[in-house]
């Protein structure tokens, strides 16, 4: 016959403490001394005991995992995205360096808790209610959103649902949700004074999609520096985020300025491309144009030369988002907050 699996009890004997006092820490409940809470978990260790995690959810009314949603892909209100185009989608995330730091931070503040996340595209209006009534049957205890569209309809339906949910990135209309940010007009100037202190002149920026808000902020950051500076008029080409948009966007800048010697690009993908048109057209990064990028990102080392770039702690705002959403569905926050990071200019060899 099979040994029977230990229990409770086979716990709280091997620990010396009480049933109960076993059960608040498999339960997680915080007023259990740290010394006790470390005793029981060597007794679960040795004893080898599993918790049902029905039987804690009944308890605790928590299951253990958050949904990590990415939103709003293409037109927000078209119900007729198809299926390529919603692979299409998720094959961009997935290869942008970005999410991956995002999913870092989040997982960093999760794992420890004994946490998980569950990954979720609403890119539809059809995807964005099937989020909804997941978390609102139980399926997970709240939601990261970070949200890829200026008008996504995600953030208003999760609070008007009032489920618990936090946001990467100011949503772009207002919401009682709390989200976290950066200062992205402060990293703009960041990169504009850099490239004005290594004495480039002629200035230009490949911004990111003027739809989003940051790009917005990082445009006006660095156009209102260098107006300050005696340069009103600087030359914009707006990319999309990703390498092939940058180098479109380079080459249009290049063939009506092809004097420029300073270059500001609205992430580090669009910057690594904006390095390798440059290099085509003869032009040498940093000798004849200077390059600074934005994210401080994977590509930021891997590009020759190496980027020049303003850092956003993406992993550090994810675990915070992760925290404040922790503090939600606890009950030790109830208003909604903001948390917005200060950028970093990060000097490597670009610029």
């Amino acid at each position: 016959m099979s040994r029977q699996a230990p229990t409770l009890e086979d716990v709280a004997r091997e620990a010396g403490v009480s049933r109960a006092t076993v059960s608040r820490v498999v339960n997680g409940v915080r007023n259990v001394d740290p010394a006790i809470q470390d005793l029981v978990r060597r007794a679960i260790e040795r004893t080898g005991y599993a918790p049902n995690q029905a039987a804690r959810q009944l308890v605790t009314r928590r299951t253990t995992t958050v949904a990590l949603v990415v939103s709003g892909a293409g037109d927000a209100t078209d119900p007729d995205v198809s299926d390529a185009e919603q692979n299409a989608f998720a094959a961009r995330v997935f290869a942008d360096p970005f999410f991956g730091r995002v999913v870092g931070g989040v997982v960093g503040h999760l794992r420890p808790r004994s946490m998980h996340p569950v990954l979720m595209f609403a890119e539809t209006p059809e995807t964005r209610q099937e989020v909804v009534a997941y978390l609102r049957q139980g399926g997970a205890d709240g939601a990261l959103v970070v949200s890829t569209h200026p008008d996504d309809p995600l953030p208003a339906l999760l609070a008007g649902a009032g489920l618990p949910a936090v946001l990467f990135a100011r949503p772009g209309r207002p919401v009682p949700l709390s989200h976290v940010d950066l200062d992205h007009r402060k990293g703009g100037r960041l990169a504009a004074e850099h490239l004005l202190e290594r004495g480039c002149r002629r200035v230009a920026t490949v911004a990111g999609p003027l739809a989003v808000a940051a790009s917005q902020e990082r445009l006006a950051g660095f156009r209102d520096t260098l107006a300050r500076h005696g340069h009103p008029c600087v030359p914009v080409s707006e990319g999309g985020f990703t390498v092939d948009s940058g180098m479109v966007a380079t080459t249009a800048l290049l063939a009506e300025h092809p004097d420029l010697d300073g270059l500001f690009t609205g992430n580090d993908l669009m910057a690594q491309g904006a390095v390798q048109v440059l290099r085509d057209h003869g032009r040498r990064v940093p000798q004849d144009v200077a390059v600074v990028g934005f994210d401080d990102s994977s590509i930021a080392v891997t590009c020759r030369p190496r980027l020049t770039t303003v850092r956003q702690p993406v992993e550090e705002m994810a675990a915070t988002m992760a925290r404040l959403l922790d503090e939600h569905i606890l009950g030790g926050r109830t208003d909604p907050t903001s948390v917005v990071f200060a950028p970093e200019l990060v000097i490597r060899d670009s610029a």
